[in-house]
């Protein structure tokens, strides 16, 4: 139960959850004591004959048989059931899996070391916040405590002239057929006159997603809405 004062109201106001359902709005009080009970009465009425969870909440370990479940039956992109998949693969490892949802807190979550990179860490991050929110959805957490995620990279490497005849020159030096050369070499010149993503866009290419007449690339799985991607001029 969160109670506080606007900067443009005059009034107390309330927010919270009860059953993953948020409750939020003005006590009509100027008076924190009285504002205090009208929240409380708010939240009363909100829990109606029931109490703040369900039932005992499971450890993470329990839970995440329910979670994984509704990843793989969920509307959800077959990427993000692979990310959310391999974020519990991470978890799996650590201390939370054995403590309850509701014992969980920031420090827990904060001494938490996995190796690799800041991305693999925040995969990890990323899915236990989902997986908490889902508990939380699901009466079985009261509040989801708050933690951040690391900072991450950007690309910095740019697919230039330079770096394309290096790429080359590397695969040269595989002494490769001549038919596996030059098809590297035909995804170097695409990935850099498209600008196609790898493994969603430029690896998906079959020969009836080629428009020669117009030297378009049509693209099934792209971000944009008309998925087409100018064809090279080589």
């Amino acid at each position: 139960m969160e109670l506080f004062q606007k900067k443009d109201s005059r009034f107390y106001w309330y927010d919270f959850k009860v059953r993953g359902k948020r409750y939020r709005g003005s006590t009509k009080e100027t008076n924190k004591k009285r504002a205090g009970n009208v929240a409380a009465l708010r939240l009363s009425q909100a829990l109606g004959n029931g109490g703040l969870l369900d039932r005992k909440a499971p450890t993470l370990r329990e839970f995440s048989i329910q979670f994984l479940h509704w990843v793989e039956s969920a509307t959800l992109a077959r990427d993000t059931r692979k990310y959310y998949g391999n974020g519990w693969r991470l978890l799996s490892s650590t201390k939370l899996v054995s403590m309850r949802l509701d014992h969980i807190t920031k420090d827990d979550i904060d001494a938490l070391s996995f190796i690799g990179s800041p991305s693999n860490v925040n995969c990890a991050l990323r899915t236990l916040r989902r997986t908490l929110h889902k508990a939380e959805e699901w009466n079985l957490l009261i509040k989801v405590p708050r933690f951040k995620l690391l900072p991450e990279q950007g690309r910095k490497l740019r697919l230039d002239d330079d770096a394309e005849q290096k790429l080359l020159l590397a695969a040269k030096s595989c002494n490769w057929k001549p038919a596996m050369f030059d098809l590297f070499r035909d995804v170097i010149i695409l990935a850099r006159d498209t600008g196609m993503r790898n493994g969603r866009e430029l690896y998906r290419i079959r020969t009836e997603n080629l428009d020669w007449s117009n030297r378009m690339i049509f693209v099934p799985d792209s971000k944009t809405p008309g998925g087409e991607k100018n064809g090279s001029d080589e």
